[in-house]
């Protein structure tokens, strides 16, 4: 964000936090920060090269329902079967909490330009003249103009606090858990591997039998280094995520305490206003 100044502002606060978090996050990560491909993916100018996707619909189909029956597979190892189950709630819940959040800061942002619009066509009930009572109805129309146009830039506050705090915590939280989902389920994939080798070497013919057998354990090894990282990976998402979420609810009552003193203040020097015409 500092080395951003004003370009990472407005419109494009909120982007450049997630981005910032996640650069953040690469950084700490005793693996990815050690990646030469992820550091040549975060520093090259140059665009990634493009992937041929096939368009055929039966292979996609096809892909789904493999996909599908492989993240149902009985796990057997309890902490990954658990992990797998609190995961697919977990996911489900903060995409819904972050989805019904912008909904709230939607319909606060539209709160806010109603209140600008009635602050406008206040000003349209403004008459010219010397007549006593006009002006006095003229001087009520532009004081309460003015509390309008102070709720609107209240309000406006409220939603980019909201935005800016929480809303980016839950973005964050609901991204982490689609993140582990997709690990949890690589590892998933690379078990029913095991399994398959597992039986093909029980089943292979003598000639084949070194070669299936050497196939079993290369895979096995594979899939216990796979486990070792998942369990540290794990243990490093658990802790993040609490950190995150707690930071995201301190700085979301921070601002909005700060929110509702200066617009009290506000409020207040309006009703004095208000108390004058009296």
């Amino acid at each position: 964000m500092k080395q951003l100044g004003f370009l990472g502002l407005g419109e494009w606060l909120l982007y450049c936090k997630a981005l910032e978090s996640f650069l953040q996050q690469i950084a700490a990560h005793s693996i990815l920060s050690r990646n030469k491909a992820v550091e040549i993916f975060l520093t090259s100018s140059d665009p990634p090269g493009r992937q041929r996707v096939r368009k055929n619909i039966f292979n996609r189909l096809s892909q789904a329902v493999e996909e599908r029956r492989k993240e149902g597979h009985k796990d057997v190892d309890e902490f990954f079967q658990t992990e797998r189950h609190q995961n697919l709630a977990l996911t489900g819940c903060t995409r819904t909490a972050a989805e019904k959040f912008l909904d709230v800061v939607q319909s606060e942002q539209k709160i806010a330009v109603a209140y600008g619009h009635f602050s406008a066509s206040l000003h349209l009930c403004v008459e010219p003249g010397e007549d006593p009572d006009k002006q006095a109805f003229s001087n009520a129309c532009m004081k309460l103009s003015k509390v309008f146009d102070s709720m609107k830039k209240n309000m406006t506050s409220v939603a980019d606090n909201n935005m800016n705090t929480l809303g980016l915590g839950l973005d964050l939280e609901s991204r982490g858990q689609e993140a582990e989902k997709e690990m949890l389920f690589r590892r998933t994939c690379k078990l029913v591997e095991l399994e398959t080798a597992r039986r093909n070497a029980e089943k292979a013919k003598p000639l084949k039998k070194a070669a299936m057998e050497e196939a079993k354990k290369a895979v096995e090894t594979e899939f216990d280094h796979i486990c070792g990282v998942a369990k540290q990976e794990v243990a490093r998402f658990q802790a993040a995520r609490v950190e995150m979420l707690q930071q995201a609810l301190v700085q979301w009552c921070e601002k909005q305490l700060l929110t509702a003193k200066e617009s009290a203040d506000q409020f207040n020097q309006h009703l004095q206003a208000f108390r004058g015409m009296a």
